[in-house]
């Protein structure tokens, strides 16, 4: 009897010590996201639409990126939004604005505001250093989102100058790509969510082009970013990221 009680144990512990070598770590799940979603410079155009309580309005834009201390954004359309351009360099936001031919620096609690009417702060468009490097995470489920299995990470800052405390990110166990993403406070309170889908295969990396930002204090629908085109690993003049650019 004591056999037959000892035999489905020991495989039961066997298999558990197996799923558990199986599942990567939460490390090595966002390091693969990093990879997929950050590049040394990246040129994309995309477009965004703000879905009011009463209607919604688009806007297009090309952006410059290297790396996480600079990027250079230039709106394209509707007319009115034309020529307006914001300029990062490390922790420092300009904002170009053709309508009174001024520039002006966005700091402090300017930086909570939103971009463009959108549910992004410019808090949002600062910070694109690795998850990595400024949370501490760790599987705590598998579940299914839109029939993909992904593995649903907590993450918990261990840095102070981060927007928010906790991020909860349900990610692609295949592609390794975020589907969905939660942003909490400190207090636990739900303030942003965010689903990503139209997921694709661009220059050898899995890369969402379709995404839906929602600041759970405003009202609406929500903002909807659209890649229109990337190109990752460009060879981007140096000259785009300086304030005189701004007004060229």
């Amino acid at each position: 009897m004591k056999n037959k009680k000892y035999i489905p144990s020991l495989f039961i512990v066997l298999m558990l010590v197996v799923q558990a070598f199986a599942q990567p770590t939460a490390k090595a799940i966002l390091d693969k996201v990093d990879k997929n979603m950050s590049a040394d410079n990246m040129i994309s155009e995309s477009s965004m639409t703000v879905h009011g309580k009463r209607n919604s309005r688009t806007m297009t834009s090309k952006t410059y990126k290297v790396g996480d201390k600079q990027s250079f954004t230039e709106y394209l359309s509707p007319a009115r939004e034309q020529g307006t351009k914001m300029l990062k360099l490390e922790d420092k936001l300009w904002i170009y604005a053709p309508s009174t031919d001024r520039t002006i620096q966005i700091s402090g609690h300017m930086l909570r505001q939103s971009v463009m009417g959108s549910d992004m702060s410019y808090e949002d468009m600062m910070d694109d250093r690795k998850l990595t490097d400024i949370y501490d995470a760790v599987v705590i489920a598998e579940e299914m989102i839109d029939e993909r299995n992904t593995y649903k990470v907590e993450m918990i800052a261990n840095v102070v100058d981060v927007t928010y405390y906790k991020r909860v990110v349900w990610v692609d166990s295949e592609r390794f790509v975020p589907l969905k993403e939660e942003l909490f406070a400190k207090s636990g309170q739900l303030l942003k969510q965010t689903t990503l889908k139209e997921v694709k295969k661009i220059d050898g990396r899995w890369f969402p082009t379709s995404m839906v930002y929602k600041d759970m204090m405003k009202q609406g629908k929500g903002t909807e970013f659209n890649i229109i085109s990337v190109k990752f690993n460009q060879d981007i003049p140096k000259y785009i990221f300086t304030k005189a650019a701004l007004k060229q």
